[in-house]
């Protein structure tokens, strides 16, 4: 009884900010227990040998999980990329207080979005019945 009242008292002299409370529901979002975790096995920013005198190069990023392969390349415009195998996928860009809206492939297994992901991101791929949710990096 005690650890109610407190709890009460705790919502009304310090409510959790909405915000808060959104990326917590984001964040469990992401259980799932039945998706494969993409390992990070590229990534431009560390195994990419720079060029001088290039600035604002694209972010480029590779995730596998089992015999899928997704690539990324991420812009100041905003991200595109391939499923490989190509297959057809519905993609969501996980990340922040608001979802982003939902990619889908063509039939090579490309995909683009015109949002680029501020703060860190994942990626959660759904291709029939399985789910492939991404490493989180920072954008």
């Amino acid at each position: 009884m005690l650890e109610e009242e407190l709890r009460q008292a705790a919502a009304v002299l310090d409510p959790v900010p909405a915000e808060l409370q959104q990326i917590a529901v984001d964040a469990y979002a992401l259980h799932d227990l039945d998706a494969r975790v993409a390992e990070l096995t590229f990534d431009s920013l560390v195994d990419a040998l720079p060029v001088r005198g290039v600035t604002d190069t694209p972010r480029m990023l590779t995730f596998r999980a089992g015999e899928v392969t997704v690539d990324v390349e991420v812009t100041a415009q905003g991200l595109m990329g391939q499923v490989l195998p190509p297959q057809p996928a519905r993609i969501e860009i996980l990340g922040g207080p608001r979802p982003g809206s939902p990619l889908t492939t063509d039939d090579l297994g490309r995909f683009t979005g015109d949002v680029p992901p501020s703060g860190p991101f994942a990626l959660r791929l759904r291709t029939g019945g399985d789910v492939v949710v991404t490493e989180w990096l920072r954008a």
